[in-house]
């Protein structure tokens, strides 16, 4: 169940665990310098006062049972690299959403992105037997959309004023899915392929 604190997520190149409030002194040094990494979330960890909230709040839903998050850990270097979660959890209508993902700069354009998003919509489709899959980005966010665009996942559409930005100011937010047969048949091969050639 997806409840068990136990969920480890791992291949060749990344681990992802369990989030914990012990993490903030991993996640630190991206916090305190690279604040940008969340210039179009809807929460902040920039800093160790809204890291150590932000973590807090990712446990709190997880002890709600409707978000399970994770830290990031790169094989390659030996270093943490960011978090990411399940969230918006529907067992009745059996779908997720997968988001809150931030890595820090120097993993970024390496490949570790995609092979957190395979284990996690791996996970998400053949152990948990998710039926779809959402992400959600800022509309402003033309490096996330792009991101999850090259997933494979479908546009749906945008959600107007959907959301309040850490600024005070409200965000429309775009919505994109992947279903369990495109995943099966189109994206995970695809994936895959792409993480053969970096």
């Amino acid at each position: 169940m997806l409840q068990s604190p136990t969920i480890r997520l791992e291949n060749e190149r990344v681990l992802l665990r369990a989030l914990e409030a012990s993490d903030v002194v991993h996640l630190l040094p991206i916090s305190e310098n690279e604040p940008e990494n969340w210039q179009y979330g809807l929460e902040s960890a920039a800093g160790k006062e809204n890291l150590t909230r932000y973590i807090e709040s990712a446990l709190q839903g997880a002890r709600e049972h409707h978000s399970y998050p994770f830290i990031i850990f790169d094989k390659h270097t030996g270093q943490y690299a960011g978090s990411t979660r399940y969230y918006q959890l529907q067992h009745k209508h059996l779908r997720l959403a997968i988001g809150y993902t931030w890595i820090g700069n120097a993993f970024k354009q390496t490949g570790l992105n995609a092979h957190c998003k395979l284990l996690l919509l791996e996970h998400a489709f053949e152990q948990m037997h998710m039926e779809r899959v959402e992400f959600m980005a800022d509309t402003l966010n033309e490096r996330s959309i792009a991101s999850i665009l090259a997933l494979g996942a479908h546009h749906e559409g945008t959600l107007r004023s959907h959301a309040v930005r850490p600024d005070g100011t409200r965000r429309d937010t775009a919505v994109f899915s992947i279903l369990k047969q495109e995943w099966l048949e189109q994206v995970k091969p695809s994936l895959l392929n792409k993480i053969i050639q970096t």
